[in-house]
């Protein structure tokens, strides 16, 4: 079957269902992507799981752009580990596999903890003076992430979200998004973990010259100038995931910066994607539409970790259950609205 053939044979199953021609509105949508992605009109969601790259960031030693000191980034992690943060109740409500990578943590975690060791440096350099990674670092980290994704995949996992943990990755992500989608910097630049205005405005100034500073010619040399560990690796995933047939659900921010880099070098790799929300955080709206993407969900968070993409995964087993399990006219005995007319 054809991929226009199949697209043709989900959209009569989904509008053959006992109900309104679009009466589910988006999970019809959803639906039809996922048979999509999946080359069926039987798809499932398989074991999914979420994945939080963590990792550090040279800029976050001056202070300037974050309110929170970088040792936050290595207390977040045991937080994840000891099950206490929202991204680990949010997965462990709906289901969901969840693993924490350390990217490039500036902190020597112990083996036994569970933790995907992939550390690449302990932190990215400042690009207030250098790049934030070279290109080795930069292919090391996409690498890794490649070779995680593999193994999750290997293991039955067909549905992946993504989370990140950094501080100052919103300054990252900002600088990445100028870049991307030419939008100038002081409409990137939001409050992240929490700056007030002229914090704001300080960073702004900050990363604008950092912005002017370099000239990258390409999405990788762009990755690897203004980005983290953390979101290099989250654009190695997500072009894995996409190679690999998987659903990739996208989270807010910092995962939608990695996501225009890996749109840039693979535009193909949005068809994978499903969009959990829309993040509160200043410049995420201006990306969605960047990428003419809908979010499922509009509930004002801005934290990060992956918690929109767990609060999204129950909708796409819904939009799952409903094209597999509900009634259609004919096997319902229902009559349907042509017949009624």
């Amino acid at each position: 079957m054809t991929k226009s053939d199949l697209k043709k044979a989900l959209q009569h199953k989904i509008d053959s269902k006992t109900k309104p021609l679009g009466a589910l509105g988006e999970l019809e949508g959803l639906a039809l992507q996922i048979g999509c992605i999946q080359e069926t009109e039987t798809p499932k969601i398989s074991k999914p799981a979420i994945i939080v790259f963590a990792g550090d960031h040279g800029i976050a030693k001056k202070g300037v752009v974050n309110p929170f000191p970088q040792e936050v980034t290595a207390q977040m992690v045991y937080n994840f580990v000891n099950k206490g943060a929202a991204i680990n109740i949010f997965s462990k409500t709906n289901d969901i596999d969840l693993k924490v990578v350390d990217a490039g943590v500036n902190h020597v975690f112990k083996n036994d903890l569970n933790i995907i060791d992939a550390k690449i440096a302990l932190g990215t350099h400042n690009y207030q003076d250098e790049p934030a990674m070279s290109s080795k670092e930069y292919q090391e980290a996409i690498q890794k992430a490649s070779d995680i994704i593999s193994k999750i995949n290997d293991k039955g996992c067909n549905t992946i979200g993504f989370g990140e943990m950094g501080i100052s990755n919103t300054s990252s992500a900002a600088l990445l998004m100028a870049y991307f989608t030419a939008i100038p910097i002081e409409n990137c630049v939001g409050a992240g973990t929490g700056l007030k205005e002229e914090g704001i405005n300080k960073k702004t100034q900050l990363l604008s010259n950092v912005y002017n500073k370099y000239s990258p010619k390409t999405a990788h040399e762009a990755l690897a100038t203004f980005g983290g560990f953390e979101i290099a690796m989250l654009c190695g995933a997500i072009l894995k995931a996409a190679e690999l047939k998987m659903i990739v659900v996208i989270d807010g921010f910092i995962v939608t910066a990695a996501l225009l880099a890996a749109h840039a070098i693979h535009p193909k790799v949005l068809e994978y994607c499903v969009f959990a929300h829309n993040s509160n955080e200043q410049g995420h709206q201006n990306m969605l539409e960047f990428l003419n993407a809908k979010p499922l969900l509009s509930l004002g968070l801005r934290l990060g970790e992956g918690t929109g993409a767990a609060l999204a995964m129950p909708l796409l087993r819904a939009a799952v259950n409903f094209l597999n399990n509900m009634a259609s006219f004919d096997s319902a005995g229902v009559s349907n609205e042509s017949e009624s007319k």
